[in-house]
């Protein structure tokens, strides 16, 4: 497994990373604590050591966070453990008021989170969403104590514009506090908004990107690419709509994309996210150590300029749109 540096900081983590939004979720082999520890466990043993998580995550808010302590149990140590407040957690956190980067929620959050997880720190500890009603100096200045303290040791962001990595960094610097260190935005072959904005920005503050879905729900691996949904895989029971409205003659041309190299769609998908600029960890779900294992030794295939200029043609980049 290949380590890579997060960003400009001095965290390290695997080129793949684990996400754990699957533990304790209902109808997958990971809803169970046993079934948890045989896919955390599967990671550890393939190199892994960026493990992601949420508060929100599980079948009830927290429930991920839970499996996961116990699972690492006394391996801990041996990974960068990081988890994200600032969603919705229904009230399992008290009364917020929407105002989820506030000072007095993070406060609370990060000590459930802690609790949870069953560790004293928190490696990477992340912003999930904008918060419209709390200004970002309070939210930096709330992080940068928890990293004083102790009990965060890095901070990153999740789902943010451009102009708000922007600001973030702006801020941090005029208030000489913690800085932002990773950014984490949906990207993939199939969805690449974030390479207009996102990635520019991360590139220019030294932010690690940490794509997330990098499979597109499972189009990009081949299984869809008839326009069926193989049973029980999960566009036969949610976002439908996403293999209804697919490009299957796409899906096919990356097919034969990946036969051409000797390789699958798994890590054409994986090495190409892995190759892109700013990219530190490719984020990737699992509920069976098939998938781990799978996932772990996808990103070792290195695309060349043409292979990219061929990429391009089937998934082409989003279009930027000049400003005058």
């Amino acid at each position: 497994m290949q380590l890579r540096r997060l960003g400009s900081s001095g965290l390290t983590v695997s080129v793949v990373g684990l996400g754990c939004n699957n533990l304790g979720r209902p109808g997958t082999a990971t809803e169970s604590q046993a079934g948890t520890d045989a896919v955390v466990h599967a990671a550890l043993d393939a190199g892994i050591t960026l493990f992601d998580v949420a508060d929100t995550y599980g079948a009830e808010p927290g429930l991920s966070e839970t499996r996961l302590g116990a699972a690492l149990g006394a391996h801990r140590d041996e990974v960068v453990l990081a988890t994200k407040f600032g969603m919705d957690m229904r009230g399992a956190n008290g009364p917020d008021f929407g105002a989820r980067g506030s000072r007095r929620y993070i406060a609370t959050a990060v000590e459930a989170s802690l609790r949870r997880l069953g560790t004293d720190h928190i490696d990477l500890y992340q912003f999930h969403t904008p918060d419209p009603l709390t200004p970002i100096d309070e939210t930096l200045d709330a992080l940068d104590d928890l990293v004083r303290s102790g009990k965060v040791r890095y901070i990153g962001h999740s789902n943010r514009a451009g102009w708000q990595i922007a600001e973030a960094e702006f801020v941090a610097r005029a208030r000489g506090g913690a800085r932002f260190v990773s950014s984490q935005s949906h990207y993939n072959l199939l969805d690449r908004r974030a390479e207009l904005e996102v990635l520019p920005a991360a590139q220019a503050y030294g932010l690690g990107v940490l794509p997330y879905f990098p499979l597109a729900n499972g189009l990009l691996t081949g299984k869809y690419s008839d326009g069926l949904a193989p049973e029980g895989s999960r566009l036969t029971h949610s976002r439908q709509q996403m293999l209804r409205d697919a490009d299957l003659d796409q899906l096919r041309a990356l097919g034969d994309f990946a036969r051409q190299r000797d390789l699958t769609e798994l890590q054409v998908a994986f090495s190409w996210l892995a190759s892109r600029p700013a990219v530190s960890s490719v984020i990737a779900g699992a509920t069976r150590t098939e998938q781990v294992q799978a996932n772990a030794e996808a990103a070792g295939w290195v695309p060349t300029p043409d292979d990219e200029a061929e990429l391009d043609e089937i998934f082409p980049p989003v279009p930027k749109v000049a400003l005058f």
